[in-house]
């Protein structure tokens, strides 16, 4: 396969990964408050890594070679587990437009774990993309508030889910930098796993104190959302892209979740943002465009 196609897969694959978890934010502010995020996160990554277990055992990819240095799971584990507790804190008081800003600012740090881990090298058109893409996201981030923005007020759930960004950020190339050839089916299953293991372990006592029984119907609604489809299916999509295009380059996508998110807020009859935010949402957009004109950065393959 040319390196063509290996990145053109690659695109398609972080397309439908922006479009899948852009749910995960407009479903998350439904159900936040009714769950702790370390109960809810390890239900999901339990009954993702079932979802993702059966695949691997369908398709008999899995062998003992892969599951050697399994510490590698238990970083990346860790990593995303982080990721989606603090994703969920947050979003008890975030709405979602301005969380899924706060997402967007992952490319940019990717971009400096890429350089960290990798020695992926930033082109200035991607620099500049990067930038333009991180103003458009402090602009939803702040209600397209100057005041606000002069007085930096920003909202405690963007600042407990940035956070949990900078972990998604430092997974990214991580997954690279771990991976010694195992499927991205493989790999997922071992993350997931590792993740499931270390939330369970985290989130015990709030594990207990649910009532899982008397949950709110949006809680299980968006847990096997999250589980299925904004679990299982993007990690496989993240480590499959991330395989075939450089970090900054994967992160990129995640410009396209706030135009997402409004989509997904406008089905569930939760209206449309101010016309000045969705000034921000087009800067994010334009980021976007710029980042994917540019083929000249090193791919660090």
């Amino acid at each position: 396969m040319s390196k063509l196609n290996a990145g053109a897969q690659g695109h398609l694959a972080m397309l439908v990964f922006s479009a899948l978890v852009a749910g995960s934010f407009s479903l998350g502010v439904q159900a936040a408050n009714a769950i702790e995020p370390a109960a809810l996160n390890a239900a999901r990554f339990a009954l993702a890594a079932a979802v993702i277990g059966a695949v691997v055992a369908a398709t008999g990819k899995a062998r003992a070679v892969h599951w050697q240095a399994p510490w590698r799971y238990l970083v990346l584990g860790g990593l995303f587990g982080i990721y989606f507790v603090l994703m969920f804190e947050g979003l008890k008081t975030a709405p979602a437009v301005s969380a899924a800003a706060v997402f967007t600012l992952t490319p940019i740090l990717a971009g400096g774990f890429g350089w960290l881990l990798l020695r992926q090298v930033t082109t200035p058109r991607m620099a500049l993309a990067l930038a333009i893409g991180a103003v458009g996201a402090v602009w939803v981030i702040f209600r397209a508030d100057l005041q606000a923005l002069m007085r930096f007020e920003i909202g405690r759930g963007e600042a407990i889910y940035f956070v949990g960004c900078i972990s998604h950020a430092l997974y990214t190339p991580m997954v690279r930098k771990l991976n010694r050839g195992e499927p991205a089916v493989v790999f997922t299953l071992g993350t997931l796993i590792a993740g499931c293991l270390l939330l369970t372990l985290y989130g015990w006592s709030d594990i207990m104190a649910t009532d899982w029984l008397n949950l709110p119907a949006i809680v299980w609604i968006t847990l096997v959302y999250i589980a299925v489809f904004a679990s299982a299916a993007t990690f496989v999509l993240l480590q499959f892209a991330t395989l075939r295009l450089p970090s900054a380059k994967v992160m990129a996508y995640t410009y396209l979740t706030p135009s997402w998110v409004i989509v997904w807020e406008i089905l569930l009859g939760n209206g449309v943002p101010g016309g000045m935010i969705l000034i921000g949402v087009a800067l994010t957009i334009l980021a976007l465009y710029l980042l994917l004109r540019d083929d000249s950065a090193v791919s660090g393959k």
